[in-house]
């Protein structure tokens, strides 16, 4: 019997949503620890997270209608770190997620990597929609809620400018839509509209329906674009969108199969639902067609018709998952150069063995040809992760085989003194590592394992803990315009 005391790591994680409408922080305490026997190979796991410290609602400061106030956002997270009592240099992991329409500001890009690097050593500094969906279905107790129930479960975020769509099924995402489907498309002073976003002017032209600038908030036509957009939602939620419903969507159509049996609504919009958040933290009341959207949504005969639960999270919800639920824990037995770490937005590519090495191996050079030329196909030195599944098991000289062919193939990179980037599915990371080192591979060489990606992923890799893991958040980065 082990009777020997098991060590706990905490690290600090942020998430900081910078939506449409509003701005939100939340920090949040992780403990890890090592769950294998002492005589079995560490596998270190998160075991705890505890929320720290939650912000208030800020509205998100913008310069123009296409400029964020990168200054005041900045102060904004400044402040409240302050008022946790944390500080930058403590924050080792999680997310900073712009979301809604803006992500289709000009600086957003630079915003963001600015954050990244000047409030903590966050892994994630991306925009997108399908990201954003799938965060929010974690922090509104959708993705938990699926696993419970096993029923095909929608969560839809629906915030200042979008409606983000995750499909899931015990705890497997089943597809995603993002919709222009928010309370800030169009905008009220005094009375009066201020502001029509280019989706729902096209939405009116399509539907000879017109709304001007200067047009009394009362006018009918508002409801028709609500009730418009609820219905709409409806449709793709039951799988059966129509051509006049594309002009709400965003990228690509829904791509789910299944039939959808329960709904949970989070965001700013199922705030004016649900009503979770205290009055005393609402910093203002928003002059838009929010509260009339929701109206619109709980009156839709199609969305009647589903099973509708209650979210743990509203408007919250994605900051919560960007803070608590993005970061996964590498193996223990990994091979990483520190002073390469940490690695940002690198994209992934998979090769699979089908458990034979040495016919992987035949077609092995080819297909690493092949990534080289997708995400290198400028000759800029973009370099990307090679992700290896669905190895046999293998002994020293198999080892030798694979680590020399990987030295061979990733030569021909256009910027070869990049660092070789690995990721295993099986607990191989450490040998492989050591084995390229050891046959004088000249970059350096980050090698890791448990972690599951896939074509089209992105990950982040963060500097290792005092445990030798590292933290790695996988993600789809888009930044899309509207």
């Amino acid at each position: 019997m082990n009777n020997s005391k098991q060590k706990k790591e905490t690290i600090i994680s942020a998430g900081i949503d910078i939506g449409t409408s509003t701005t939100k922080i939340i920090l949040s305490r992780f403990s890890l620890m090592n769950v294998a026997g002492a005589s079995h190979v560490p596998r270190i796991e998160i075991v705890d997270k505890e929320i720290l410290y939650k912000s208030p609602i800020f509205r998100t400061p913008l310069l123009d209608a296409s400029t964020i106030n990168v200054e005041e956002v900045e102060k904004i997270v400044r402040s409240e770190y302050a008022n946790a009592g944390i500080k930058a240099s403590q924050i080792e992991t999680g997310a900073v997620i712009i979301t809604g329409e803006t992500a289709t500001k000009q600086n957003a890009r630079e915003m963001l990597h600015y954050l990244s690097d000047e409030v903590g050593d966050f892994l994630v500094a991306t925009a997108g929609p399908d990201l954003e969906g799938i965060i929010a279905a974690k922090g509104s107790g959708a993705y938990d809620h699926s696993n419970r129930t096993e029923k095909v479960i929608a969560n839809i975020d629906i915030g200042g400018g979008t409606a983000n769509i995750a499909v899931y099924k015990d705890k497997t995402l089943l597809g995603t839509c993002t919709m222009h489907v928010g309370g800030r498309l169009i905008e009220f002073h005094e009375q009066k509209v201020k502001s029509i976003s280019p989706p729902i002017q096209k939405l009116l032209v399509e539907n000879n329906q017109s709304l001007n600038i200067g047009d009394s908030s009362g006018s009918p036509t508002i409801n028709f674009v609500t009730k418009f957009m609820a219905e709409s939602l409806g449709r793709i939620l039951n799988n059966g969108v129509q051509e006049k419903d594309k002009v709400l969507i965003l990228g690509h159509l829904p791509n789910w199969k299944e039939r959808i049996e329960v709904l949970v609504f989070s965001g700013g919009i199922s705030e004016c639902m649900y009503t979770h958040e205290p009055i005393s933290n609402k910093r203002s009341a928003y002059d838009d067609i929010g509260l009339r959207l929701s109206e619109a949504l709980q009156r839709d005969h199609i969305l009647e018709g589903f099973s509708w639960h209650e979210p743990v999270e509203t408007v919250r919800a994605t900051v919560l998952g960007a803070g608590t639920q993005t970061t996964e824990i590498s193996g223990a037995t990994i091979q990483v150069s520190q002073n390469e770490l940490p690695v940002k937005n690198i994209p992934v590519y998979r090769y699979t063995f089908d458990f034979n090495l040495q016919e992987g191996l035949q077609n092995f050079g080819e297909a690493i040809e092949t990534a080289i030329n997708m995400y290198d196909a400028a000759k800029e030195g973009q370099n990307f992760a090679l992700y290896i599944s669905e190895l046999p098991y293998m002994g020293f000289k198999d080892i030798q085989q694979l680590a020399a062919a990987i030295i061979k193939v990733m030569g021909k990179r256009y910027d070869s003194n990049q660092p070789i980037i690995l990721v295993l599915q099986t607990d191989h990371a450490k040998v492989l590592g050591q084995t390229l080192l050891a046959m004088n591979v000249e970059p350096s060489v980050i090698c890791i394992d448990q972690i599951n990606v896939d074509h089209g992923d992105y990950m982040d890799i963060g500097r290792s803990f005092e445990s030798g893991v590292v933290p790695v958040v996988v993600k789809t980065l888009t930044f899309h315009t509207s």
